[in-house]
């Protein structure tokens, strides 16, 4: 009976010896043939043998899960192992990490400066692919996920400010098969927290734009539906990122390729291999001022071009050389800034804290040198005391571009406002005495016109401030008629760059009032039946529907052929941006899916039922459902149907309408 045990035992025992173990201690190193495998079986630690090498020349991290190699972390990546000698792998008395030669020769150590009184730390390797010295208190005396490679992997998180004394830069590889350190790097940038760069060597090779409140929370996803989420907050001052992703997902990692592109990659079970879900720099004219001085890459081509700033011309047909003025800046107060929407802000900044926007414009307004500047808060960054984000840019502007998503902002441009230039000299001859004698028609006729002209300024005023400082409409106030000029202002001439959004209806653009008030101009397509008065009339009825999830209607215009209507500006732009962008519908997670419902819901029962004029919307979808800061929801276009149907029956139509 006891023979037939025997086998049993045996095999325990064998089972025991074959285990890996996932940790090394004073008492067990690791030679060359042993690795150490995390103890869920993910990350394997040992020897390892490149490509066209013939000895385990390196010591390093891999996947032990998946069945292509793929190393994130080398120990000894400038001091490899020559192929005469093999390597050892201990921990000290003195709880450091060292790798000897077969001669004992040191090629790395770690340095952590512990007494003898802390004797008994051992290394492990965890299931994140941190590798760990651990005291016998549980204390970690040191990481790999402080000394990364080429490697970023979930839940590491790694300070941006180059003064930090853990901060590292990720160092590519030199070849697919050398992981000596390559010309390329990635990291904080050393002038400021608010970026990041990657570096051929020392000059930049790409720049993503200052951070934004936005980016506190981002959501990437991959083709697979694989998540990482990237999360930026501050402690003392200083900028830490870490990305993560959520239970049950594939393996993901950041790398830096040792081509200089950073890569995003899930691993695909199907096919067996990495799929990359984002990679910067994208082709074209992502790298670094690839489009020179004052030019742009506009990303939102079809193949992204470059082009020059509003106010700009090429210098040539070579866009590296950038663009210049049209006209040049006085500086005697005759220059204005435009605002260009949705920009990548340009390198090469100053940041200045403890600003309003009004201060932050003033700081540039008042400098003859500030070619620029931009404002943002970064409350959602949770950070204590000042919240500001100041930034102006003096002389040329460097690396900026038009993306399609990512990280974009507005960006306020100082451009001349002079007139056109002088005419030549014997024109003026010749237009001189004929300028003089209309001169004194004209002083008859403004002499005539002047008493009326105050009067309407007067009005348009209080029009102004009214638009600028109500947040609700009176009952009592009528609904104020805003100047055309004066939209054509705040708009910038209906510049694409204000482009918010196209409908059925007509082109939306943000404008910006005197005083610092956003605003969205809907411009209405030319094919109203009414008349001026009836036009009037519909829109001063409309703005009387006021609910908490309607669109606010603050004003209008009537120019010619030009119908305009002026709405509350919503920074959160339309649901249908949250819900069919990969990169945002994260965002909304279900509370607030179902109080978007509730509120769409609300605003819909209004229109119906408790209005004093009943609509019917005709046209309700994402892209008319604007969402405010808090994404609370807000119809909008509500009362466009009746305007440009205004002689209908509200129980009849005569056509199709809708998408």
């Amino acid at each position: 009976m006891d023979i037939l045990y025997i086998p049993v035992f045996i095999l325990l025992i064998l089972i025991c010896f074959c285990k890996a173990d996932d940790r090394l201690t004073p008492t067990k190193s690791l030679s060359s043939g042993d690795k150490l495998i995390s103890n869920g079986g993910i990350f394997a630690l040992g020897f390892f043998t490149p490509t066209n090498s013939t000895a385990d020349s390196y010591i390093g991290i891999w996947y032990h899960n998946i069945p292509e190699r793929t190393y994130v972390w080398v120990a000894n990546r400038d001091s490899p192992i020559t192929s005469s000698s093999s390597g050892k792998f201990v921990v000290t008395n003195n709880s450091d990490l060292v790798l000897l030669d077969s001669q004992g020769r040191t090629l790395w150590t770690t340095t952590n400066n512990i007494t003898n009184e802390a004797a008994g730390a051992a290394a492990i390797l965890l299931d994140t692919g941190n590798l760990v010295i651990r005291l016998p208190n549980g204390t970690d005396i040191w990481q790999s996920f402080y000394y990364p490679t080429d490697t970023v992997l979930p839940n590491m998180t790694a300070p941006l400010s180059p003064n930090n004394v853990y901060y590292k830069r990720l160092v590519a590889w030199r070849g697919p098969d050398d992981p000596s350190t390559g010309d390329y790097s990635l990291g904080g940038d050393s002038s400021s927290i608010l970026q990041v760069f990657i570096w051929n060597g020392t000059r930049p090779y790409w720049r993503r734009a200052a951070w934004t409140g936005a980016l506190a929370n981002a959501v990437y996803q991959s083709n697979t539906g694989a998540i990482m989420f990237q999360t930026i907050e501050i402690r003392g001052g200083e900028f830490y990122i870490t990305y993560s992703v959520s239970n049950g997902s594939p393996s993901m990692r950041i790398m830096l390729h040792y081509t200089g592109m950073v890569k995003f990659l899930t691993w695909n079970s199907k096919s067996s291999s990495w799929d990359v879900f984002m990679e910067h720099p994208s082709p074209s004219c992502d790298v670094y001022a690839s489009c020179g001085p004052f030019g742009y890459c506009d990303g939102t081509e079809a193949i992204p071009t470059c082009k020059c700033l509003d106010g700009f011309e090429s210098v040539s047909l070579n866009f590296s050389l950038g663009c210049r003025r049209k006209k040049e800046l006085k500086c005697d107060g005759g220059d204005n800034f435009i605002n260009l929407p949705s920009m990548k802000t340009p390198d090469k900044f100053l940041y200045i804290r403890n600003k309003s926007f009004d201060q932050c414009t003033e700081e540039c307004s008042t400098n003859c040198s500030c070619t620029a500047y931009a404002y943002t808060n970064l409350t959602s960054l949770d950070m204590i005391g000042d919240s500001s984000r100041c930034l102006v840019w003096m002389g040329e502007l460097v690396d900026t571009g038009k993306p399609i998503g990512g990280v974009s902002e507005n960006l306020y441009l100082r451009i001349s406002s002079s007139s056109a230039n002088k005419k030549k000299s014997g024109l003026l001859k010749i237009l001189l005495p004929v300028v003089a004698c209309l001169l004194i028609v004209i002083c008859i006729y403004l002499g005539c016109k002047a008493r009326g002209q105050r009067s309407r300024k007067a009005q348009h005023k209080h029009k102004l401030k009214y638009l600028n400082g109500s947040n609700r409409l009176g009952k009592d106030t009528e609904l104020p008629s805003v100047d055309f000029e004066d939209i054509l202002i705040a708009t910038n001439n209906f510049s694409e760059y204000n482009l918010l959004g196209e409908g059925g209806f007509g082109k939306v653009y943000k404008g910006l009032l005197e005083g610092g008030k956003e605003v969205a101009v809907k411009r209405l397509r030319m094919g109203s039946g009414q008349g001026v008065e009836e036009f009037r009339n519909e829109v001063v009825v409309i703005a009387k529907l006021q609910h908490r999830n309607l669109v606010r209607l603050l004003g209008y215009c009537i120019h010619q052929d030009e119908k305009l209507l002026i709405y509350e500006y919503l920074p959160n732009k339309s649901l249908d941006v949250f819900l069919f962008d990969a990169t945002q519908k994260y965002v909304l997670d279900w509370l607030t899916r179902f109080m978007v419902i509730k509120g769409i819901a609300r605003g819909l029962l209004y229109l119906h039922q408790d209005s004093r004029l009943t609509i019917i919307h005709r046209d309700l979808k994402a892209s008319n459902i604007l969402l405010d800061t808090e994404m609370s929801p807000k119809i909008s276009d509500f009362g466009l149907a009746r305007i440009f149907e205004g002689n209908e029956q509200q129980a009849n139509t005569k056509r199709v309408v809708g998408t």
